[in-house]
């Protein structure tokens, strides 16, 4: 689909690919509306992006489905309809394993990102359907098609958004909405300390072991690649990283082979262990 002069609704917008993914959108002459809990990260997209009425800032929990239900509303109001949705927000869990997570830790995960992306597709999918064109992108993980250590629960809730978008694409694909999945590798984002997860050396020293292995590639690259790919191109399936793309084909070709060797690279994340955020 075409960029310019359309609606795109983005969540995680204050930070990271979210972010990066809002003004790319606005370089191409869209209107955005950017979600994210913060009000000062959203600030600082505003100010980055320097883009007048083309760009909406939304204070929302997606978790919270009430304000999400508002917020669509809210997004109608400002910008008449919506030709896109990209979900972008998304958490990830202390570095624990599964049987050392509490369930409050659980439920914050899925409640951000399945629950999350439950609500802010399910709120914006009626607006997409009345577009003479339109697209609906949600992103999941590298960790969704391929454990990692210590964040199991995280990549349960990123595999359950893989299904659900492949359960939208099925139920649309006879419609104008192209439904698109994305699966980014390492990417250089605040992830870590936005989702408080807090490890010794530093907020992103979990990060940084966790990507030692890979090329990690820019938000501002990543942006484009789904711009590029999910928007434009409505693919079914975008990887974002060669590392996501090699790992995606080798969990294919021979996943317990696959599963073993993220173990043994990984495994020093649960060889130190996580301080819980304070």
């Amino acid at each position: 689909m075409q960029v310019n002069d359309k609606v795109f609704v983005v969540t995680g917008g204050g930070n990271g690919i979210g972010r990066e993914v809002v003004l790319e959108l606005i370089r191409r002459g869209a209107r955005v509306a950017a979600l994210d809990l913060r009000a000062e990260a959203l600030a600082g997209t505003q100010g980055l992006a320097a883009a007048g009425e083309r760009l909406s800032v939304h204070v929302v929990d997606i978790g919270d489905r009430e304000r999400v239900e508002a917020v669509a509303d809210e997004v109608v109001a400002v910008h008449g309809r919506v030709d896109g949705l990209l979900n972008v927000a998304g958490i990830i869990q202390q570095f624990v394993p599964f049987a050392e997570l509490d369930y409050p830790e659980m439920e914050k995960v899925l409640q951000v990102n399945l629950w999350g992306t439950i609500h802010v597709n399910k709120a914006f999918l009626p607006h997409l359907r009345t577009a003479p064109e339109a697209c609906l992108v949600n992103v999941s993980s590298m960790g969704g098609f391929l454990p990692v250590p210590g964040q199991t629960l995280y990549g349960a809730s990123k595999a359950a958004v893989t299904l659900l978008t492949e359960g939208l694409y099925a139920e649309l694909r006879e419609t104008d909405v192209a439904v698109t999945v994305v699966f980014p590798g390492a990417i250089g984002t605040d992830i870590t300390a936005n989702s408080g997860v807090v490890v010794p050396g530093g907020a992103d020293a979990a990060e940084a072991r966790a990507n030692s292995q890979h090329r990690v590639t820019s938000a501002v690259d990543a942006a484009r690649t789904i711009v590029d790919q999910a928007v434009v191109e409505g693919r079914f399936r975008v990887t974002v990283g060669k590392d996501a793309m090699v790992m995606d084909l080798f969990s294919r070709v021979a996943p317990r082979r696959a599963t073993d060797f993220i173990a043994r690279k990984m495994a020093d994340l649960l060889q130190r262990p996580a301080v819980p955020a304070g």
